[in-house]
């Protein structure tokens, strides 16, 4: 028996043990830990173009955004003279001269990526394995569309209630 899903298509993701990936291609953002859905598609994009988007989404969200981290993929030439113009502090290693703070510079973006590394990779590994965002076996697309969003937020609520937890008891020791 052969199911239809004519709204899946293969995606090439350019990862080692996997080239060829089926299903949804989800773009996210983090602010403080928790994650957000900015773009989700089941055709390919490229997520380069979508980081201009992505931090305009993020100011309507939380205000301004003046540091931000992301993969290699994202610093062409067009990001970087976007965030350049916006003031806004990135991890992309640097094309070119360097610049008076060179130094200043290399630190922060060593931070932020530490950052990126261990707090957004970490979470979507974590999402996809125990909310098993990796193993979605829906037959509708918007069933797959609501496993994503629902996985999402429920990694967001465990988040969240560490946080108050680890708080809670940080008080009382105090």
């Amino acid at each position: 028996m052969s199911i239809s899903k004519s709204y899946v298509r293969p995606i090439v993701r350019g990862k080692e043990v996997k080239q060829v990936e089926f299903g949804a291609k989800v773009n996210m953002i983090q602010f403080d830990g928790i994650n957000f859905i900015d773009h989700l598609s089941f055709n390919p994009f490229n997520e380069s173009t979508r980081l201009i988007d992505s931090i305009r989404y993020s100011r309507t969200l939380f205000g301004k955004i003046t540091h931000i981290s992301a993969d290699d993929i994202y610093a062409t030439n067009a990001n970087r003279k976007w965030c350049g113009r916006q003031n806004i502090t990135t991890n992309f290693n640097r094309k070119g001269r360097a610049g008076k703070h060179e130094d200043q510079r290399q630190i922060m973006a060593s931070e932020l990526r530490k950052e990126r590394a261990t707090r957004m990779e970490g979470g979507f590994g974590t999402e996809k394995q125990h909310y098993s965002l990796d193993k979605i076996k829906t037959r509708t697309q918007l069933n797959k569309i609501l496993w994503i969003f629902f996985g999402v937020y429920k990694a967001n609520a465990v988040r969240i209630a560490k946080h108050f937890a680890q708080e809670k008891s940080s008080q009382r020791a105090a």
